[in-house]
This record gives C-alpha cells, sequence and structure tokens, in this order.
C-alpha cells in the first residue's frame, strides 16, 4: 500500500510512521533523510541539491522530486511506502502525482492526523531533549526523574529554540499557509482520511489499521 502521512507539527506522525513501518514492513521515506543520503553517496541529484543546501536554500522542486522518484523505485518499495513530509505544496503534489503515474505506484491513502492548535502547543512548548545523548522528554507526558537532567546518561535536557511557544505558533502559521491547502487537494480525489490525533497513540494506530485493512 502506498501511503501518504498528514498532520502538523507534533501531531504524531512520527510515532504513527515508525509504528506502520513495523507493523506493515513498508519503507518510511522522509524528503529530509533522502536528501542527506543522496549528498552523502555524492549522486547526480545529491550534488545538484548540496550547491543549494550550501547556500542555506530551499532545494527546488524539481531536484527533490527527482529524488524522491529514485527512492521510490528501489527494491524495498515494492510492497508500498510511506510519504512523510512530502508533498508540502500543492505544486509539489501535482509533480509527484505525475510520477507516480510515470512509475504506476499510485497513491491508496492519504491519513491526515487532526490535533487542535492549543493541544499541538502544549505537547511541543513541553518537549526536552538531552544535550548529550539526545533522548527526549516531555514535561507534562514524561518528564526527567530529576530536574534539568537525563535519565539516562545524566546530561544536561533543554528545550531547542523551535519548541518554544513562539516559534510553535510560526511552524503552525506556515504549516496552515503551505499544506493545509492539500486536504482539499486530496480529498477531491477521494483518498483523504482524517483521523482524530488526540487519541492515546495506541488508540490513533487502531484506527488507522481500520482504514487500512481493505488495502493489505
Amino acid at each position: 500500500m502506498n501511503i501518504i502521512l498528514f498532520g502538523p507539527p507534533g501531531a504524531g506522525k512520527g510515532t504513527q510512521a515508525k509504528k506502520l513501518v513495523d507493523f506493515y514492513g513498508i519503507p518510511q521515506i522522509s524528503t529530509g533523510d533522502i536528501l542527506r543520503a543522496n549528498v552523502r553517496e555524492g549522486t547526480e541529484l545529491g550534488l545538484a541539491a548540496k550547491a543549494y543546501m550550501d547556500k542555506g536554500e530551499l532545494v527546488p522542486d524539481d531536484v527533490l522530486i527527482g529524488i524522491i522518484k529514485n527512492r521510490l523505485t528501489e527494491q524495498d518499495c515494492i510492497k508500498g511506502f510511506i510519504l512523510d513530509g512530502y508533498p508540502r505544496t500543492v505544486p509539489q503534489a501535482d509533480a509527484l502525482a505525475v510520477i507516480l503515474d510515470e512509475i504506476e505506484k499510485p497513491i491508496d491513502v492519504v491519513l491526515n492526523l487532526e490535533v487542535p492548535d492549543e493541544e499541538l502547543i502544549r505537547r511541543i512548548s513541553g518537549r526536552l531533549i538531552c544535550s548529550k545523548c539526545g533522548a527526549s522528554y516531555n514535561r507534562t507526558f514524561n518528564p526527567p526523574k530529576k530536574e534539568g537532567i537525563c535519565d539516562i546518561c545524566e546530561g544536561e535536557v533543554f528545550q531547542r529554540a523551535d519548541d518554544k511557544e513562539d516559534a510553535v505558533q510560526n511552524r503552525l502559521s506556515v504549516y496552515k499557509k503551505q499544506t493545509q491547502p492539500l486536504i482539499a487537494y486530496y480529498a477531491k480525489q477521494g483518498i483523504l482520511v482524517t483521523l482524530d490525533g488526540t487519541k492515546d497513540m495506541e488508540k490513533v494506530f487502531k484506527d488507522i489499521k481500520a482504514v487500512l485493512v481493505k488495502f493489505a
């Protein structure tokens, strides 16, 4: 099955993508990950992307879509894939549709995790991370046993700048402007399913499996 996973920052996309990978045995395809892999391996498209990344510029859509097309034709995508973080705009969705038609891998379903802004802000602004080992915590759901100290390595636990409330508000604003139009885009195609992302993560995954059972 071929899946696109949508949702604003803090909706739980990463958690659910990992569960899908483990349960269905299909790869999670993150644009950030494959960009870094292509740059590291020195592919032609990777070198083109690096030229923009080194200047702090966004990688153009034509370069990005070429990298994604190559990734989707790899052996581990035969049974399907999960696109996480792409497309982000309607023009990217149009370009994606063209390459999926070329490689005969249409999208089966677009899963949209819906969570109110106030809950997203509460989740993200409570995030903490260990500066030494990278362990994750949350002030509300999973605080370290000792304030400011990692349970695992006793490193310093801190909050990333982009997880502070002002930054979170900005990230949500960007998401609504760029990505929310895609909800209507895929709804018109009849492949969008919106799920309640406020539930416990296991209940959300149960809801996802109930949707995907028809494609398995």
